[in-house]
């Protein structure tokens, strides 16, 4: 198949360099013009483990290529996917502009009688089919296409496994002609297959991430529980877990969920309801739960270390989860930004996101080092914000050595507590005695 993919971030690159894998031939393109010359040179803007190498390889194999031309993309596919940002708006509803944007210029490039397929790919309202549907015609009346709704389903971090080997592809789409191109994009890959309406594929991505989110803050709201009564709250999560129809996933109490997609599809989900005038008032409690998990995390600081001001704390993590280098929206970098807004000393660390958040400025009054040791230099406490694997094998008695104080807040509860204490360090989680 000849796919063209609009918009080469996290879904559009690793979705493009996914299907070229499988044999499709597959054009990324972007307008940031800097990100197309990275692609061109062999450099991947973003970090997702094995990513690099699939692009490389299927670069060299003439499968993948990249370009600024949404002509040149719609000209030489017969399906054409819709991978640009949907952003949040101050109210919680989605910025639109960027989809509506790409309709229009795909309406102007599309030439009477070659019949394309339009997809949206990128996490949307529900509705927002129809929309690109009526965008099209209205720029464009001889065009021949379908519009297609097929969400994504990628966890950073995991994103090239979870698209060569996913959990089900959902298509939502009313047209015949446009299925069976759909399946041919799709036949290499061994999954079920859902088929929907447009609408109802939509819905499917923003209701399940608002499901795991309930989950996450579910768990956390039964962390206070635990705190207060002496229970182990992974003990309770294990048991809770092996209950087949619950199941263990998502249950990890901590800081709360953050990134570029919960808080992200849960505003939206919230700001759709009340726009259908059905407002789903449970969401808002998850909302509310996340938001005080952080809270809850410092308030145990200030009672533990007194006042904040002038301490200095280590901060293991900015990413928003391992194996990313993603820090938008992330639960450590609020955090960061918490205890230096009290003028706590902060000194952080990522193995991976710290260029993303120098880059961005994200945590403006905290100083990034190069090592996880260089950051507990000194320090009074240390954080662990994000569950990176290498935080979870380093040498607990260097660490230490290297301390001022040994006390550590696991706001991820990487650690085991009975190791930690046994190296002599004061240590606190989440939920745990």
């Amino acid at each position: 198949m000849d796919i063209s993919i609009i918009g080469s971030g996290y879904v559009g690159l690793v979705s493009g360099a996914c299907f070229a894998e499988v044999g499709h031939n597959v054009i990324c393109v972007d307008n940031d013009q800097r990100k197309i010359d990275m692609l061109q040179a062999g450099k991947i803007p973003i970090y997702e483990p094995g990513l690099e190498e699939i692009v490389t390889r299927n670069v060299a194999s003439g499968r993948l290529r990249f370009t600024s031309s949404i002509e040149d993309g719609v000209d030489n596919s017969q399906v054409v996917f819709i991978a640009v940002p949907t952003p949040p708006q101050p109210d919680g509803s989605v910025d639109l502009s960027f989809i509506e944007r790409v309709a229009r210029e795909i309406a102007s490039v599309l030439k009477p009688g070659a019949y394309r397929v339009v997809v949206d790919k990128s996490t949307v309202p529900v509705k927002t089919g129809e929309k690109v549907t009526e965008t099209i015609r209205r720029y464009n009346k001889e065009a021949d296409f379908d519009v297609v709704s097929n969400p994504e389903f990628l966890r950073e971090g995991c994103a090239v496994p979870d698209l060569m080997n996913p959990d089900r592809i959902v298509i939502g789409t009313n047209s015949d002609r446009a299925m069976a191109l759909m399946h041919k994009i799709y036949d290499p890959f061994n999954a079920p297959v859902l088929v929907t309406d447009v609408n109802s594929a939509e819905l499917i991505k923003h209701a399940a991430n608002s499901f795991l989110a309930l989950k996450i803050s579910y768990i956390n709201a039964v962390s206070a529980i635990c705190e207060a009564s002496g229970a182990d709250v992974e003990k309770v999560a294990s048991g809770i877990g092996m209950d087949k129809r619950i199941g263990r996933n998502f249950l990890n109490a901590g800081l709360g969920y953050g990134g570029s997609c919960f808080p992200k599809d849960i505003a939206a989900f919230i700001a759709i309801s009340d726009e259908l005038g059905v407002p789903f008032t449970l969401l808002k409690e998850v909302q509310r739960i996340n938001a005080a998990q952080r809270d809850r995390f410092l308030k145990k600081m200030r009672e533990t270390l007194w006042v904040l001001r002038d301490k200095k704390i280590a901060v293991w993590g900015i990413s928003f989860k391992p194996d990313t280098d993603d820090v938008r929206s992330s639960v450590a970098v609020d955090l960061i930004n918490d205890l230096t807004s009290e003028k706590a000393v902060v000194t952080c660390y990522d193995p991976k996101g710290a260029e993303k958040a120098k880059e961005f400025n994200l945590v403006p009054n905290a100083k990034i080092v190069d090592s996880a040791l260089e950051a507990v230099e000194g320090a009074e406490a240390l954080v662990i914000a994000t569950e990176w694997k290498e935080f979870a094998n380093i040498d607990l008695k260097e660490v230490k050595a290297r301390m001022h104080t040994p006390l550590i807040f696991d706001g991820r509860n990487l650690l085991d507590p009975d190791a930690a204490r046994k190296q002599g360090f004061v240590y606190h989680s989440v939920g745990r005695p």
